[in-house]
């Protein structure tokens, strides 16, 4: 049974960046495309989100004060639960590709983040606002 909280749980994206100004960037842009967003600025919130309600998504930073995205993400890689989860690593670090491979993200995101990148991932893992609406 399809209800309108489950489509809006396929659109549900879970954004973890500390930086205020490109995580609100980033949550005006899809909310502006017709996606639910959430947000956590540090790596406890993103996990207790996570458990909280499952995102279709998480975009994640790995430069974070004291819970950093690569702890994140290995701490959802070891959780069941939490797991496949798909999550796109966010970063302007050198060499992302090589540090992430242990990482084994959806998708990596360089920084600055071009617009049609993030809306390609975001679409990709979220099913469009347009299709997720009940007929």
């Amino acid at each position: 049974m399809s209800d309108a909280r489950d489509h809006a749980r396929e659109r549900y994206v879970l954004v973890v960046e500390d930086d205020r100004d490109i995580r609100d960037t980033i949550v005006e842009i899809l909310e502006s495309e017709g996606y639910a967003v959430k947000t956590a600025c540090d790596g406890d919130a993103a996990i207790a989100q996570m458990r909280q309600a499952r995102p279709a998504v998480v975009l994640l930073d790995l430069a974070m004060p004291r819970v950093r995205g690569e702890d994140v993400r290995k701490i959802q890689l070891a959780d069941r639960s939490l797991r496949g989860i798909p999550t796109v690593v966010m970063s302007a670090a050198d060499r992302l590709a090589e540090r992430c491979v242990e990482l084994a993200p959806a998708e990596v995101l360089a920084k600055p983040i071009r617009l049609a990148d993030l809306l390609a991932v975001v679409r990709r893992f979220c099913i469009p606002p347009a299709a997720g609406a009940p007929a």
